[in-house]
This record gives C-alpha cells, sequence and structure tokens, in this order.
C-alpha cells in the first residue's frame, strides 16, 4: 500500500512488490509498485495539507511533533521487529533507531518556535525593512535502506517543523517501516496529507516526483550515483536539494595511540551494522610506528565478534541486504588481493548473506577497495610516514563526508581536523557519529547541503524581504 491523505491507498495501477527479510528470506509482506499517477495524487493532497499545516501557530505544530515522539516509544515493539525483518538490522541497532528517531522528532518541535527573522536598517529613514523565513511548501524525501527509521525521520522532522508538507519515497527494500511511521504520525495529529508515503521503485515513481512541477524540495541520502541522477533531474525546475551522498571515509590513527585501544574503536567504526553506513570508517591511515600492531589488533578484534542471531543482544551485526551488494563486496576484496593488498581476515561470506568482517593490508590506492564505496564490513590499512601524509592521502579522494582522528594529542588532532576536507570530522573517536542538531553533510561527491537542527530548517525554508514605507514614495518623473 501507500499512505496517502491520511490513509492507508491502493496503487492506482493495482500493482505490488514482495517484501522478504535480508537474513531469513522470510516473505514479509508486499507494498505498492507506484508510478506517475500516484506521485501527482500525493502531490495534489499535499499542496492542499501545506495550507492547513504551515497556516497553524508553532506551538500546535510542536504539540502534534512531542506526540508523534511520544507514540514512536510506545510503539517500538512494533517498529523493533519491522527494522530487524526488513533491514536486517541488529536488535540493538533497531532500538536505537527508535529511541534516536523520538529524540529527534523532540528536537525538531522545538525549531517550529524559532523561524526567526530579522530587520535591518537601510538608507531611507521612512522605510521600514524586515525579513521573514517561510516554508518551502512540498518538500520530497528518498530515504534508503540501511537505517529505515532514524534516516527517515531526520530527513521529514525539520522540513515538517518549519510548515512544509513531505512526500516520502522509501527504498523499496524497507517500504513497511515507512508505513508504520506514516500511521504513527497520523494519529498523532497530523493532518491528512501532511505526511505522505508512496512506494515503488526509483524509475518508476520516484523520478515522478522528483520531476514533479508542484514540488519545491528534495532530500535524498543514498549512493552518489543515484544522487547525481537526481539532481540531473531535479535542476529543471529548480527544485531545491539537500543530498548526502556515498563517503569512503578516512580514520586517521596516529603514533601516539595504543594500538589495541585504537583497534577497539576503529572495528565499531568499519563494521556497525556491517558496514552498510555511508559515515563508516572504510580507509585507515595509520602513522607507521603503530600502523602493523594496529592492523593485527583490529584483524583479532573483527574475528572475535559474533554474529549470531539477529535477536541476540551480543551479535555485532547482521546480513549484507541483497544479493547485488554481496556481489559488489566481493568484487571490492577480489580487486584489492589481485592488486597484492594482504587479507588479515575475512574475504568471504561468513554465513547466509552475512559477510566475514575484513581486514585488508596495503591496498593499492587505485583499487575499489580503498577508491569506491563498498558498503560492506571491509575495512582497508595503509601506513604512512607522518602526520602530513596521513592528511594528504585522506583529502585524496573524490568523497569528503566524514573522518575520524584517534589521537591523545588534542593539538595535532585538532590541526588535523582543520586541515582534512569533510563535511565532520571527530578527534578521539571514529567517523560515524550523529547528534540531532549537528549539520550532517558531506563535501565533493558526498553531497550537499546539511540536514540536521537549524541548517535543515534554513535549507527547507525561503527568505522574503517586506518592506514598509512610512514617508511618500518618491517620483522620479
Amino acid at each position: 500500500m501507500h499512505f496517502l491523505a491520511g490513509q492507508p491507498t491502493p496503487p492506482t495501477n493495482g500493482r505490488f512488490f514482495e517484501v522478504y527479510s535480508p537474513d531469513t528470506g522470510k516473505l514479509l509482506g508486499y507494498a505498492a509498485r507506484g508510478d506517475a499517477s500516484d506521485a501527482d495524487l500525493a502531490v495534489r493532497s499535499a499542496r492542499r495539507a501545506f495550507a492547513q499545516w504551515s497556516a497553524l501557530p508553532p506551538g500546535e505544530r510542536e504539540r502534534v511533533m512531542l506526540t508523534a515522539a511520544d507514540l514512536i516509544e510506545a510503539n517500538a515493539h512494533c517498529f523493533q521487529d519491522l527494522i530487524i525483518d526488513e533491514s536486517g538490522s541488529t536488535i540493538r541497532k533497531a532500538r536505537f533507531e527508535i529511541s534516536y528517531s523520538a529524540s529527534l522528532l523532540r528536537a525538531a518541535a522545538g525549531e517550529a518556535r524559532r523561524l526567526y527573522g530579522e530587520t535591518f536598517p537601510n538608507d531611507k529613514p521612512q522605510r521600514i525593512s524586515m525579513v521573514l523565513r517561510e516554508p518551502l511548501g512540498v518538500v520530497v524525501a528518498i530515504s534508503p535502506f540501511n537505517a529505515p527509521l532514524v534516516l527517515l525521520v531526520k530527513m521529514i522532522c525539520f522540513a515538517l517543523a518549519a510548515g512544509n508538507a513531505v512526500i516520502a519515497k522509501p527504498s523499496e527494500e524497507t517500504p513497511l517501516v515507512a508505513l508504520e511511521l506514516a500511521r504513527i504520525l497520523a494519529l498523532a495529529g497530523f493532518p491528512a496529507g501532511t505526511f505522505q508515503v508512496v512506494n515503488g521503485f526509483g524509475a518508476e515513481v520516484g523520478a515522478a516526483l522528483v520531476n514533479h512541477p508542484h514540488i519545491n524540495g528534495i532530500a535524498f541520502t543514498g549512493s552518489t550515483a543515484s544522487g547525481v541522477r537526481i539532481a540531473q533531474q531535479a535542476v529543471t525546475h529548480m527544485h531545491r536539494m539537500q543530498m548526502e551522498l556515498g563517503g569512503k571515509n578516512p580514520l586517521l590513527v596516529l603514533k601516539d595511540i595504543d594500538p589495541v585501544q585504537a583497534a577497539n574503536v576503529a572495528a565499531v567504526g568499519a563494521f556497525f551494522h556491517g558496514g552498510q553506513i555511508c559515515m563508516s570508517s572504510a580507509r585507515i591511515i595509520a602513522e607507521r610506528e603503530v600502523a602493523r600492531p594496529f592492523a593485527e589488533a583490529l584483524a583479532q578484534k573483527a574475528t572475535r565478534l559474533y554474529l549470531g542471531d539477529l535477536r541476540d543482544e551480543q551479535t555485532a551485526y547482521g546480513p549484507l541486504i541483497n544479493q547485488r551488494a554481496i556481489e559488489k563486496v566481493q568484487a571490492h576484496v577480489d580487486d584489492a588481493l589481485q592488486g597484492g593488498a594482504e587479507l588479515l581476515c575475512g574475504g568471504k561470506l561468513h554465513h547466509g548473506n552475512v559477510y566475514a568482517p575484513t581486514v585488508l593490508w596495503e591496498p593499492s590506492r587505485r583499487s575499489a577497495a580503498w577508491c569506491s564505496e563498498t558498503f560492506g564490513p571491509v575495512v582497508s590499512v595503509v601506513a604512512v610516514d607522518d602526520l602530513d601524509a596521513a592528511i594528504a592521502l585522506a583529502n585524496e579522494s573524490e568523497y569528503g563526508l566524514s573522518a575520524g582522528i584517534l589521537t591523545n594529542d588534542l593539538q595535532r588532532g585538532l590541526s588535523a581536523a582543520r586541515r582534512i576536507r569533510c563535511g565532520a570530522v571527530h578527534v578521539g573517536t571514529h567517523s560515524y557519529q550523529s547528534d540531532t542538531m549537528a549539520p550532517v553533510g558531506g563535501f565533493g561527491m558526498s553531497g550537499f547541503g546539511r540536514s540536521g537542527g537549524k541548517y535543515s530548517v534554513e535549507h527547507f525554508t525561503e527568505l522574503k524581504w517586506v518592506s514598509i514605507e512610512l514617508g511618500e514614495t518618491p517620483n522620479p518623473f
């Protein structure tokens, strides 16, 4: 089904597709296979809802969003099962998605009261000039499979707080989580059409939404290749775009850090959710004094990771999302090994669709495992002579999403952070971090625009200059 105008709605073409668990292969249900007709219905409904939602006092929007946060927590068990079954998440990751989604909605609720404008002086003494901040209108949010609840909530909550109506097109791998979120938001009191879900495939319904002349903004989180295609389509209508795209994120290990301590931190950044995180620590650049001991400690840590049942609290991560993902990961590993890399651990499936945690030592700088986003539990470690070489290698990438620096020397760490060309640099930890109010986004092919807190609000609002003439209007004729 879709969720349009406040209720579950079948596709106009009558077509559905099957949704399977990547872990068990079990059929989970059916989702609507939408097309341009469904996209048009959603946009028409959103435009009507926008007029109502944007006119509500900010305190009322705040109340509805706080209610939605409470309802997500109250329905945690339902969300937990959907996230585990549909995306292959562990139970700990599913719980994190639920709690963080509620936090995002509460943070966004406060932003509803902070659509600040300003006045400014001008050279005409009888004129008062003011700047107003107003919502864009209808925003399309295209979300990925890897964190199906929290990333969707993050993409929509600040846009909704600002008074926009939002249409979600979730990944075809995880449509059921989005439908449950729509149900919860409707229960919370969002007017019908304020938040809608259109399911289906990118070429059939995603493109129709992106190309629709009556939307006003697009939020996209996903691969760089998909982001480029969407941007090429959206620019025809000059839609506002915010894109968080791929990453090949560097993690610097400096010589003052204990190699075992660094390995324990790096393992989280590299292997959380099986590396299916755009901010995962995939390229590790270590100063030579600690590089090999660190790499060996990381491999030992990786081989000790428990890869069991997804509902077991001790399970580190679960399956890759589908067969295409498995083939891509294996191709990257094989390419690195053929190019001379040393395999310290992993390099093959562990069981089912779960890929073994893999550590590569000194792959070619031209290999896919080093240059391209793998989106799997594969990490490459290389040694460099000094910090300058580490920073230069970190910046030697078309991506620039996130980075981490493991050091006990804050002066060296902060100096390096200033020089690394990424949207976020985290000193003392790995590259995968989150904060409801932080500006998240990348440099280069990792996207443009920032999401989170006031930065999302600024992106999905428009500034309007309003002036009031108190004197007579000069007549030059």
